[in-house]
């Protein structure tokens, strides 16, 4: 088995909002399909941190979860900022057990088991404290995270991050989001949320003993990174 992450599918095949407008982003829906069947087996695992689909609504994202449910391996989903169709876990679940879509796995205030480790996340907001509303998403983020990591830690996982927007960027960070982090020694973070020019600016290092890994799908050139030896290293 392998795992793979790949953030931002930013999937229109529901609504009339495909990606080619921007730069880099020509045929990536089926640049994304290739890549992903020509290297992902059907006991693998591809987390994917948020923006999965352009949707309003639940009900609209049944053809891009039916593209998703289509490609090889098990699917963890983190959601993202443009997930607007994202309502409530349980109104999720049902929505893909009703159409079959039994690949598809969220998480949301806990943790996905990968052998020794715990696959955890959140949405993570942007990286400003200055506004008040700002700051009471960030604070309702990093209690979100907290939770999914300590359901992790307390099941005897070693806990791997996964976030939708970065904690960290350019000079910018996010003390909550980090704070969390560094109260349970995470070692490996990954994130989305960045494209086009704001690659420049993405933290692809590790700072304060906390591995950062942009896996944004454009800067990944719609091809999903293979991470494997990350989840299955005991020695994180």
């Amino acid at each position: 088995m392998k795992v793979y992450a790949i953030a931002d599918l930013h999937l229109p095949l529901g609504v009339d909002k495909p990606m080619d407008i921007f730069g880099g982003w020509d045929n990536y829906v089926n640049r994304l399909h290739d890549n992903w069947q020509r290297k992902v087996r059907a006991d693998d695992i591809v987390i994917i941190p948020g923006d999965i689909s352009w949707a309003l609504k639940l009900e609209d994202t049944f053809n891009d979860f039916e593209f998703i449910q289509k490609l090889n391996g098990t699917k963890i989903i983190i959601k993202g900022n443009h997930d607007l169709w994202w309502s409530t876990r349980s109104k999720v679940v049902k929505f893909w057990n009703d159409n079959g879509f039994d690949s598809l796995h969220l998480i949301q205030n806990d943790h996905f088991k990968i052998g020794s480790k715990g696959i955890c996340g959140t949405r993570g907001w942007i990286n400003d404290n200055s506004e008040p509303a700002d700051a009471k998403v960030i604070a309702r983020e990093a209690i979100r995270l907290d939770l999914s990591v300590k359901s992790a830690v307390d099941a005897g996982l070693d806990p791997v991050v996964f976030l939708h927007y970065p904690p960290v960027y350019a000079n910018i960070c996010n003390y909550d989001m980090l704070e969390v982090l560094h109260k349970y020694n995470v070692k490996h973070c990954f994130y989305g949320h960045l494209h086009g020019n704001t690659h420049a600016f993405a933290i692809n290092a590790t700072r304060d003993n906390v591995s950062y890994q942009l896996v944004s799908a454009d800067f990944l050139q719609f091809d999903p990174m293979d991470i494997t030896k990350i989840v299955q290293n005991d020695n994180l």
